[in-house]
């Protein structure tokens, strides 16, 4: 890992990606050499909102931890509206390769949630990904637009506007709140956004891939598993969870601790992050 980016990351919680400013969090493991896990988050997502899990779960799983809030999220720097409809194919394509790359991490876990599942699908599937990404860990991602995401999302819409969702995403964005929330809404609720497809770039992923989702997921139906495991076969494995809703890992955290913890050692083993990753076929 390159300790210059990580030395600063440490001492006032952000990297510098291209020109703009990212709020970091590093949770290190007893040794630093050990696997990093890249936590990804939620359209409406920040360092912050992520809480303890991401401490918890590389403490588990003695590994590194890498939290990072998106460019107009948490305390990153604000970026300028509208947020383009293909926000996430460009954060997987270009700021997280420039991320691995400035902290020189190889042999990398991705723990992507809803849009940051997706982001990670993405970048996975990338030539460059072969020597650094070596598993995933999607939890409610999405590769498709359906019906349920909309209507939760206008829903959300609501609740910003009229309700206490605009002060409780505030304590995580700060001024970025308007930014960060509408960039999403707005995106989302394009009808062009209707078109918005990432199973093309999924069929290219060959890391194995856990896929998490709650029964109850106010956000997706379990059609996006189904896709992601015909475009990738046996590579991916799905893990549902009863009674749950988006974000599984708050609602039911040690189970998801324990089923990552047990995907990663029966798919990937221990291996120090310094070494390359082996050929994948």
């Amino acid at each position: 890992m390159g300790s210059s980016a990580l030395d600063g990351a440490r001492r006032d919680g952000f990297v510098t990606v291209g020109d703009t400013r990212l709020e970091i969090a590093f949770h290190p493991a007893k040794d630093e050499s050990a696997r990093t896990v890249v936590f990804l988050h939620e359209g409406l997502g920040s360092v912050r909102m992520w809480r303890d899990f991401p401490k918890k779960l590389v403490e588990a799983l003695d590994m590194n931890g890498l939290v990072y809030s998106r460019a107009g999220y948490g305390r990153s720097d604000a970026i300028e509206p509208p947020r383009p409809l293909d926000y996430m194919q460009r954060e997987g394509h270009e700021t997280l390769p420039a991320l691995l790359e400035l902290f020189d991490l190889r042999n990398a876990i991705l723990f992507g949630h809803s849009d940051g599942g997706s982001i990670a699908l993405v970048a996975a599937g990338t030539a460059w990904a072969r020597a650094r990404i070596d598993a995933l860990v999607l939890e409610a991602p999405h590769v498709f637009s359906e019906d349920l995401s909309t209507k939760s999302i206008e829903r959300a819409r609501e609740a910003f506007v009229h309700g206490d969702l605009r002060e409780r995403l505030a304590r995580h964005h700060g001024a970025n709140v308007d930014g960060a929330f509408w960039g999403w809404n707005r995106a989302w609720l394009d009808p062009a956004f209707a078109d918005w497809n990432i199973e093309a770039e999924t069929r290219a992923v060959l890391q194995p891939t856990l896929i998490i989702q709650g029964e109850d997921d106010e956000y997706g139906t379990l059609a996006q598993l189904d896709a992601i495991e015909a475009a990738m076969g046996p590579r991916a494995e799905r893990f549902v969870i009863p009674r749950a809703g988006h974000s599984p890992h708050r609602s039911h955290e040690a189970l998801v601790i324990d089923r990552v913890a047990r995907f990663l050692a029966s798919r990937v083993g221990p291996l120090a992050g310094s070494g390359k990753a082996e050929e994948r076929s």
